[in-house]
Parts: structure tokens; C-alpha cells; sequence
């Protein structure tokens, strides 16, 4: 038996008045989904907690099985995995934005005029590999992954991750200092070495070829490294061990390949799957055929559903809704003469016209040949909450898929 979880970031949201009154979803003309639903049994997931707003990160690890009260160390190490960097036991990693200062260091843009990843990979390579005098027993490991953003490695010495961020997270102030948020040596030298590596990379970037063409050309410079987000990384149990199943998960951004890698997925990279509004769907499609050759459980992200909330644009949430239920035709046409079960559902709710997660439940639904078939003849919010899954927490979705995989073991005799 093999499986499919299709997770569209964001997918959940409310009302929205540019769309008469209906979520994107409701009004997405998304017919294989709408199939998909009357198919198969739906329902509503509280994907870390009913009425609690979460991050991408703990919302995969949640849908995932893993509950993010336990397992949860940190956004930054997820970033790091997934941006291929292989962590050891005590790396403390951090998320990364490339963003603009003035001359006053006010923060002016977070995200540097959404740099492009060339112009990014250019300024990544005189940054990775930094030396901070003070810190000789210091190795800083950095990568960019898309656009703007990016990760920073700290390995060597005593560290902790029980550090502030330098990102204020808004514009109009300065970059914050770092502090530490115990009363520790290894903390304080944390802090010590993010505040080194701040100064440091600002002054290469400051005058770095690729931020002068940029001004040159009217768009503001990455000249700042702002950093958030510290975990300290450390090993969890795999899929395989707790669920009996191998997997592979199919991303474009790194976050979402690093929570599937630090729970024992493997990544299968398609070079045109961008993270982004041009993602190349199809490519991304038929890798999941493909590797269903080899794997029991293959995850397919999409991203832009999200990055569509986040720019308030309910219109082009509805776009990439409607492209990702036409694309993953063929996955539906092969579990039609195959054993194969799929899930579709979302990581939390980010409505469109607030941009920003909400604590509201994200739709689910089941499809597969021996599904149970409920009443549910749309996937959206609301016709899914009628459905007889019921409302779930995230922690049960990957439970109730293995239990049609037939690897979750009885309990009791």
C-alpha cells in the first residue's frame, strides 16, 4: 500500500470581500478536489491546538505525527537540513534574512526588495566560512535558500540556543542586539559570536559588487543579516521507526525538506520546484509518481498557497489552488487503478486579507478505494466540517493514514 500527503501551506482561511464572501477555497473551480472530497471522507484538523496560531514548522511536525510539544527544538535546524547542511549533535542553527539598513542602521526592508537567489548565492559566498578572531574554536556555516532568506550554522565550543533575535520582525528600528536568555557562559558567548558575525557581514556587504549594481539600478541592498528563530539541533525518532514506512518529501523550500529530513524522510530535489508563485507543478507531480516506485509515503509541499496569504491576495491564493488541483491529476488517475491512499489538507490557517496565521482548523480529506464516503461533495472549510473524520488534532492525521496502511500496530490483545 502506498500514500500521498498533499499539503498546501496556508490553505486555510476565512471570508474574503474581494471574493463575495467565500474563502479562496470555496471559490477555487478545483473539480478533481471537489471529486476528491465526494470520494473519499473529510473532516477539520486543530493542527497544533484549537484557537492556537502556529508556525509552518511545528504545524509539519504536528501533521507528521510528531507533536510539537515534545519534538519541537528550534525553526532554524529545520532550515539547515533542508538547505543541505548536515547538522551535529549542539550545532545551534538560525534562520536567515537578507534585508536593508541605512546609514543610521534602520531597518528599511526585511526582505531586501525580495533579493533574487542568484544575486543571494553571490553574496553567500563571501559570507560562509567567515573566521571571527575572537571565536578561533568558531566554524560559521551559512547558505541562502530562496529569494531573500537563508541559514546560519554556529559549531564549535560551548553554545546555546537560549539567544534573542537580531530581527525586530518589523521595519522602522534598529537591528536588535543579541541577548542572552539565561544565565549562562555558553549563552552570553552565543550572543558574543552572533553580534561578531553581524558587524562582520555587514561591513562585506556594505560595499559588495552585487549591493552596488543593485543601488545602481534602484533597488535597496542586502546589506544586513538578520537572524531568528535559534534551535539546537538534535536527533528524533524516523517515520520508519514510529510509523513502519518509508518516505520521501518533494519541496521547493527548505523548511519544509528539513522537518521531513530530520524525521527520516529522504529529499527528492526537482530543480524547477522554486518555493514559489513559478513552482513548476507537473515536474513536482511526477516526481511523486516516481517515487512512489521506491517509497510507501511520499509528501508533496506547495508553498504558494501561503506566500499568497501572507501578500493579501486572495485572488492569487484562489489561482494556485485551482493549479495545484488540476496538476495533481495524474496522481488521482494512478490511485484509481492502484493501492493508494491520499490526504490533502494545510499547516494552519493564514487568511488572506489579514496576513498573518490564525488559530482556525484547516480542511482534511481521506481518498482511497476502501475510503468510507461521507456526504461531502466540496473541499473547503466549511463543507469539510460536516464530514465524518470529524475535527481532528495534527498529531492524528498520520495515525489515521497509516491505520488504512495497515502499519499501525493493535493495541492491546
Amino acid at each position: 500500500m502506498k500514500a500521498v500527503i498533499l499539503l498546501m501551506d496556508g490553505l486555510g482561511d476565512r471570508p474574503c470581500r474581494s471574493l463575495g464572501g467565500q474563502t479562496p477555497l470555496q471559490a477555487a473551480h478545483k473539480p478533481l478536489f471537489d471529486r476528491m472530497a465526494t470520494e473519499g471522507e473529510s473532516g477539520v484538523v486543530d493542527v497544533v491546538a484549537p484557537g492556537t496560531p502556529n508556525g509552518s514548522d511545528t504545524g509539519h511536525l504536528a501533521i507528521l505525527g510528531y507533536d510539537p510539544h515534545i519534538y519541537y527544538f528550534g525553526r532554524g535546524p529545520f532550515e539547515a537540513l533542508g538547505a543541505g547542511i548536515d547538522l551535529r549533535e549542539g550545532d545551534i542553527a538560525f534562520r536567515c534574512n537578507f534585508a536593508t539598513i541605512d546609514r543610521e542602521g534602520m531597518i528599511l526592508d526585511r526582505r531586501a526588495g525580495r533579493i533574487s537567489s542568484s544575486e543571494a548565492q553571490r553574496l553567500a559566498e563571501d559570507i560562509s566560512g567567515l573566521a571571527i578572531p575572537e571565536y578561533p574554536d568558531v566554524k560559521i556555516l551559512f547558505r541562502p535558500t530562496i529569494e531573500h532568506r537563508g541559514v546560519l550554522v554556529i559549531r564549535g565550543g560551548a553554545l546555546s540556543d537560549k539567544v534573542s533575535d537580531t530581527d525586530p520582525h518589523k521595519t522602522g528600528v534598529r537591528v536588535n542586539i543579541p541577548e542572552p536568555l539565561e544565565d549562562s557562559t555558553e549563552a552570553a558567548r552565543t550572543a558574543s559570536i552572533m553580534k561578531a558575525f553581524t558587524e562582520k557581514t555587514s561591513e562585506i556587504l556594505e560595499n559588495h559588487p552585487i549591493n552596488q549594481r543593485r543601488r545602481e539600478q534602484g533597488f535597496p541592498p542586502a546589506n544586513v543579516i538578520l537572524l531568528r528563530g535559534a534551535g539546537r539541533f538534535k536527533q528524533l525518532p524516523t517515520i520508519n521507526e514510529r510509523y513502519h514506512v518509508r518516505g520521501a518529501v518533494i519541496a521547493g523550500g527548505a523548511l519544509y525538506k528539513g522537518v521531513c529530513k530530520a524525521v527520516g524522510f529522504d529529499v527528492v530535489n526537482v530543480p524547477t520546484a522554486t518555493g514559489t508563485y513559478n513552482t513548476d507543478l507537473s515536474a513536482k507531480v511526477r516526481a511523486v509518481v516516481d517515487s512512489l516506485k521506491k517509497y510507501d509515503l511520499v509528501f508533496m509541499h506547495v508553498k504558494a498557497t501561503d506566500t499568497a496569504s501572507h501578500d493579501r491576495q486572495p485572488a492569487k491564493k484562489k489561482e494556485m489552488i485551482e493549479k495545484t488541483s488540476h496538476a495533481f491529476t495524474p496522481i488521482y488517475e494512478m490511485g484509481i487503478s492502484e493501492d493508494l491512499y491520499v490526504v490533502v489538507t494545510g499547516d494552519h490557517t493564514t487568511p488572506s486579507e489579514i496576513g498573518e496565521h490564525r488559530g482556525d482548523p484547516v480542511p482534511i480529506m481521506f481518498w482511497g478505494g476502501d475510503v468510507r464516503r461521507d456526504r461531502v461533495e466540496k473541499f473547503d472549510e466549511v463543507s469539510c466540517a460536516a464530514g465524518c473524520v470529524g475535527r481532528i488534532r495534527g498529531v492524528d492525521v498520520m495515525k489515521l493514514l497509516c491505520n488504512y496502511l495497515g502499519t499501525v500496530e493493535m493495541y492491546g490483545e
